[in-house]
């Protein structure tokens, strides 16, 4: 081989290997910069992730919501700002009996239980009006719903009628249907929905039934719920009249049996 040869053989081995050299060094660069991307995108998606996890752990409840409606849709048989004034009763009645209850509350149903029929004959006796407040503090104690549903769904039954309203709340505190207080059943429109069917007025009532899932009156719940908390009444169940508790005589509780209710009522009647 000629040494002319020779040098031309050995310079293009050398080309060939400057190009295969830039063709390493491209796929290379092409690489990292693959990774680059594909690592973007990826933190990106943690990102996204962790910000619509954030987002949603942000997002008001559906309560919360519903307490910052400011349309608010009251029941029918209610009156006052929002429609948290439900009076119960012969309008002719000079006295009005404030009664406020959480339906959670164990304590409110004992008191139902023992006494519910003697105020329902009181009322229809028209002896004296009952106003009714709704509270929810349950609820907030162990980050239930139910005092909540329960609620709207009293409220569901007052637009049907005051009678509704009034039979609903008795079957709502009753032996067979109030639940413990650890046991969040109201939560459930089934279970609600369960209970009134034993009403008649609420029985296969489509109305009803539509507004108890919808939540129709939910917000108005929580505009009742919020007149209790303006109340400075710290538990349940709280009588008031003129403004005044009424208690068992000698103590500063409500009165739990019907002897302590009628020597209650008749002293706070004439006062």
């Amino acid at each position: 081989m000629s040494a002319r040869n020779s040098q031309a053989s050995k310079a293009a081995a050398r080309e060939r290997l400057r190009q295969e050299r830039e063709r390493q060094a491209k796929k290379e660069k092409t690489r990292r910069q693959l990774v680059v991307i594909g690592s973007t995108i990826v933190v990106l998606a943690i990102a996204g992730g962790v910000g619509y996890a954030v987002m949603q752990a942000n997002k008001p409840s559906h309560w919360e919501s519903a307490k910052d409606e400011k349309n608010v849709t009251a029941p029918k048989n209610t009156s006052g700002e929002n429609g948290t004034t439900v009076v119960i009763g012969k309008a002719s009645a000079k006295k009005t009996l404030e009664l406020y209850e959480d339906s959670r509350c164990p304590i409110c149903a004992n008191f139902e239980q023992a006494l519910g029929p003697t105020v329902k004959k009181d009322i229809d006796a028209g002896k004296y009006k009952l106003k009714y407040i709704g509270a929810t503090f349950i609820d907030n104690a162990d980050s239930g719903e139910g005092s909540k549903n329960a609620l709207s769904a009293l409220g569901a039954a007052l637009d049907v009628s005051p009678e509704a309203f009034t039979e609903y709340k008795a079957a709502l505190y009753s032996a067979k249907w109030h639940p413990k207080e650890t046991d969040d059943k109201f939560a459930k429109d089934s279970y609600l929905l369960e209970v009134a069917d034993t009403i008649p007025a609420l029985k296969s009532n489509a109305e009803f039934k539509k507004n108890v899932e919808n939540g129709t009156f939910d917000a108005w719940a929580m505009r009742m719920s919020d007149a209790f908390g303006k109340s400075g009444v710290e538990g349940t169940p709280t009588l008031k009249m003129n403004g005044k508790k009424v208690t068992a005589e000698g103590t500063d509780n409500p009165p739990m049996t019907v002897e302590q209710y009628n020597a209650a009522l008749a002293k706070a009647l004439q006062g």
